[in-house]
């Protein structure tokens, strides 16, 4: 595949990874939790490790970035702990799709106090509201975000011939690696994808989209072949978004498309209003209201200064990492992902990266949107076609060929380890490509069948059980103690920023929304 790899595999190790897990929390009675979040968690605000996404009961839990994926998923799996410790009789549902909702009336908009950017960040998430409704809001996935081994850039550059400045050379290397994800990416979907059922209490603010579905059971609607509904255009997706013309060519072509979605008004958000009897329903009536609120399966990113703009970051320092957002949670894992999973997509993503990776044309895009529903509403069916430069091809052919092309990465990742973990990761996807009735899609139907079970139910009860994995074991005195340290002083800075925050939020949004503009929120 690759000239120099086999004298250099070290090269491809040592890689950054970390993990941003979302979980609804509900009550004993397997409904969505009205509670706010748990006090002894933290400021949603300003922890760095336990916040919340759209809705107050939707937990976000968020791990430093590790070279050893082990040291990721341990930390996780701490922060799982500290959490159940302080949940007051609540359950994480192990879901992607929520369950125990009546309503967008029963999804609370997340709260994050009364400083400025707390009330931005409400008012955004009330735009959200208006815009999509509540309850598409209320679905859980995991973001992995990978930044490529320093010295397999610096060997890289040096193979480049240094015709651009290093800073120019990694943002269009992972520029390519983003298009190369976005035209495989659909492989996520199929290998890792766990959410082919719906409750039908999903649709209750949205009714007419139930005739889509087949009906499972009395209460569950399903794709018999489905792998992620999570990433269909029930999830997250939406008709202004789909018609967006993002650029993913270049860098500065992604902060020019982006800002102008930014700037552009829309006639239906225009007639929501922005704020009326001093209440604001979203912070305003463009197309989108903030970067954060165009939904990809991947988003370049830059760790952003105090008060800076996701795109201004990325203006300012070029991609640092990258955010993998396609994967479902697994609801058969206490934490929502195994190592095997991690490993492989560390090893598509470098396959991504190291693989030729043309310009995206308007006509390609389209294409690559198109092999993702596909894949997310009917990846399971046998002989299921999908379009690939061009030309149509099954899924197993092109799968195979992907599987293929990751093994010298796999092999060169494996040389600093023991066992061979990325080649067994490997040849696990690769009985998956060729049995649909081992992804985690089936066996989820399946165990519903065998436990004759809804939706509902069923992940009630699954939820539980992986709660059981937390009640026996226990953290050390000194993580606990970290944890607990790391709470009070997020709710130490909370208070810090709304005894600081005098401007007017009315001000404060103009300020924001200038080049110059004062902003926190880093979600």
């Amino acid at each position: 595949m690759i000239s120099w790899l086999k004298n250099n595999p070290h090269l491809l190790s040592g890689g950054f990874k970390g993990i941003e897990k979302e979980s609804l929390r509900i009550n004993s009675h397997g409904l969505i939790s009205q509670k706010n979040h748990p006090y002894a968690l933290g400021s949603t605000l300003t922890h760095s490790q336990i916040t919340t996404d759209y809705s107050e009961a939707l937990i976000e839990l968020i791990t430093p970035p590790f070279s050893d994926i082990r040291d990721t998923l341990q930390t996780l799996q701490n922060i799982h702990q500290f959490v159940y410790e302080n949940l007051e009789n609540e359950q994480l549902l192990c879901a992607s799709m929520p369950c125990g909702i009546n309503g967008d009336e029963s999804i609370r908009i997340a709260e994050y106090g009364t400083s400025n950017i707390g009330k931005m960040k409400h008012v955004y998430r009330h735009g959200l509201w208006h815009r999509y409704g509540r309850t598409m809001q209320a679905i859980a996935g995991i973001h992995f975000n990978y930044s490529v081994p320093n010295k397999l850039w610096e060997f890289l550059y040096e193979q480049s011939g240094k015709t651009h400045s290093f800073s120019d050379f990694k943002n269009v290397a992972y520029f390519g690696l983003i298009r190369n994800f976005q035209r495989i990416g659909w492989l996520i979907l199929y290998l890792f994808g766990a959410s082919p059922a719906i409750c039908k209490n999903f649709f209750k603010s949205r009714p007419s989209l139930m005739t889509q579905f087949e009906e499972f059971d009395n209460g569950t609607l399903f794709h018999p072949y489905a792998t992620s509904l999570r990433m269909s255009d029930i999830g997250y997706k939406s008709k202004n978004q789909a018609n967006l013309q993002i650029d993913y060519n270049s860098i500065e072509g992604y902060v020019e498309s982006l800002s102008a979605a930014i700037s552009t008004p829309y006639a239906d958000y225009e007639k929501i209003g922005i704020c009326k009897n001093g209440e604001y329903k979203q912070l305003n009536a463009n197309i989108l209201q903030i970067e954060n609120e165009f939904y990809s399966i991947m988003r370049p990113k830059q760790i952003a200064l105090s008060g800076e703009k996701p795109t201004a970051a990325l203006k300012r320092g070029g991609v640092e990492y990258v955010e993998m957002r396609a994967l479902d949670l697994n609801p058969f894992h206490p934490i929502g992902i195994d190592e095997p999973t991690a490993r492989f997509i560390e090893a598509l993503l470098l396959t991504c990266l190291l693989t030729e990776s043309p310009e995206i044309t308007a006509d390609e895009l389209r294409i690559n949107n198109s092999n993702q529903l596909i894949v997310a509403n009917s990846g399971r069916k046998l002989n299921v076609e999908l379009v690939k430069n061009g030309e149509t091809t099954t899924l197993q052919n092109w799968a195979r060929a992907i599987l293929d092309s990751m093994q010298p990465i796999c092999e060169a990742l494996d040389s600093t380890e023991t066992n061979s973990p990325y080649s067994q990761s490997l040849n696990l996807q690769r009985e998956l490509v060729e049995n649909a009735d081992l992804t985690p899609s089936a066996k989820m139907l399946a165990a519903m069948r065998n436990a004759e079970k809804p939706f509902s139910c069923f992940t009630v009860n699954q939820s539980v059980e992986l709660a059981k994995f937390f009640a026996s074991q226990s953290l050390d005195e000194k993580t606990r103690q970290e944890f607990i340290t790391l709470a009070v002083q997020s709710h130490e800075k909370q208070n810090e920023i709304e005894i600081s925050s005098t401007l007017q939020f009315d001000e404060f949004l103009k300020q924001y929304f200038s080049e110059t503009g004062k902003n926190d929120d880093r979600k």
